[in-house]
């Protein structure tokens, strides 16, 4: 039995890679980096609006805040928070838009390079095929990096 678990051991082959940087050297990346600037740049756009708007209104709420009656200043208070408020949500709803479109975006080319992570791990016989920008490896030997043998695989330099 322990000769057995120790022929099931040898056979397991493990490799790793740096998936994001082979997903980052593909010639999509760099299309889909641009098109989510560009869709995050409406919202940026919109939350500079927002927070100058915030901040002219601090401004004067500071300014004025002395000559104020209470009433006012209770009021100016509550649309300030208000406005705090919403902008803290539109930030929010912004950055779950754009991881979104991110993912949308980004899912045929993490598929395409899956793929070719999952046919060098069948050609060279891996069992395991390790992702090395989420894992940190303290101890690696040269030959089990597939990042070369991918980025050729999809025709990458």
């Amino acid at each position: 039995m322990l000769f057995t678990g120790n022929f099931a051991k040898a056979q397991s082959k493990i490799g790793y890679l740096n998936f994001q940087a082979l997903v980052g050297s593909m010639p999509e990346a760099k299309t889909i980096k641009s098109q989510i600037d560009l869709y995050s740049k409406q919202f940026i756009d919109q939350l500079t609006v927002m927070n100058n708007e915030l901040t002219s209104k601090g401004q004067a709420y500071q300014k004025e805040n002395a000559t104020m009656t209470d009433a006012v200043r209770t009021a100016r208070q509550t649309e300030l928070q208000d406005l705090q408020k919403r902008i803290q949500d539109y930030n929010n709803n912004a950055q779950q838009q754009v991881d979104a479109k991110t993912n949308e975006l980004s899912k045929p080319l993490i598929d395409k390079a899956r793929a070719a992570v999952t046919a060098i791990a069948k050609e060279k016989g891996y069992n395991y095929v390790l992702d090395s920008s989420q894992v940190t490896l303290i101890v690696s030997p040269e030959g089990d990096d597939l990042l070369e043998a991918t980025k050729a695989k999809l025709g990458l330099k």
